[in-house]
């Protein structure tokens, strides 16, 4: 999810620590400072007021910025949680990837890819919601965003399951089709989560929930009954 910078911030300006050997900041590396302070602001604005309820004069308040600040990295409200939206999407990607790579056969990897994304948004409850529960209240202008992160993840689940097709651990089946029921069926399990008041730990469903995507698929029962969560 995405992983707030934790910089820190004096009154009025970054809060930079310089080395009598380090040169002084470019201007370029100033601004991207600016901009990665501005949306740690944002993100933790949103989460504690919503999106909808969040002003630009919110999110520049507490980046210690002017509005005129936000706007010169951000045109809109809207830019900056599509940002924040795209940069959890890029990092989620890359934990799942790293996880996935450790794995030598085809289910496993798609079985370590559902243990990471459950792990992740477990350990980042706040960020889930706001990817889950903001990005979806949102309204229509965010449709395309949570389609094209929708599509993304039941992409590479598919790629997994075309890796255990070609492989001869699974039958053929639509990989498509199934990696969109997957992640919606990740993506329900996730939400209904995140909309309890105090909610069971998420990884307790991951036994029920793998063993049922794994059935789904035609694993075989001994391999569901490997469930590696036992082993860790």
């Amino acid at each position: 999810m995405y992983i707030p910078t934790g910089r820190s911030v004096s009154r009025g300006r970054l809060s930079v620590a310089r080395s009598k050997d380090r040169p002084p900041a470019t201007q370029a590396e100033r601004s991207r400072a600016r901009r990665e302070q501005i949306l740690d602001a944002a993100f933790h604005t949103f989460t504690r007021r919503g999106y909808r309820d969040t002003a630009v004069d919110e999110i520049a308040a507490a980046a210690e910025t002017s509005k005129g600040g936000v706007y010169f990295h951000f045109p809109t409200k809207e830019a900056i949680f599509r940002e924040l939206v795209r940069t959890t999407a890029d990092r989620l990607a890359s934990k799942v990837e790293r996880a996935v790579a450790l794995q030598t056969e085809p289910i496993g990897r798609a079985d370590a890819a559902l243990r990471t994304v459950l792990v992740t948004f477990a350990g980042h409850r706040t960020m889930a919601r706001l990817l889950f529960v903001d990005a979806m209240g949102a309204g229509r202008v965010f449709n395309a965003e949570t389609n094209a992160l929708h599509d993304r993840f039941a992409a590479m689940i598919a790629g997994y399951l075309d890796e255990a097709v070609e492989a001869g651990t699974i039958p053929p089946i639509d990989t498509a089709l199934t990696g969109v029921a997957w992640f919606g069926a990740i993506n329900e399990v996730v939400a209904r989560w995140l909309l309890i008041d105090e909610p069971a730990p998420l990884e307790t469903t991951y036994p029920t929930l793998r063993a049922l995507l794994l059935r789904s698929v035609g694993v075989d029962e001994a391999r569901i009954a490997d469930d590696p969560s036992l082993h860790s």
